[in-house]
């Protein structure tokens, strides 16, 4: 269980990173002042919920019986 949480935490974190990178990028500011961090929070927030999701659906750690 450790394992698949160290997994999927990694993976929200990257992501959410990532997507506050093309949020910021693809806003096409001339500042940092004049980004609207409602909208990169709120995006990014909402790719960690989804990569926690697709993390139930894709992880491939050990089965039950520890095989």
């Amino acid at each position: 269980m450790t394992e698949y949480l160290t997994y999927s935490a990694e993976r929200a974190i990257k992501t959410v990173a990532q997507t506050a990178v093309a949020v910021i990028t693809a806003s096409q500011v001339a500042g940092i002042l004049e980004v609207s961090w409602l909208d990169v929070v709120s995006v990014s927030a909402l790719a960690g919920v989804v990569s926690l999701l697709t993390s139930v659906a894709n992880y491939k750690g050990k089965a039950i019986d520890g095989k």
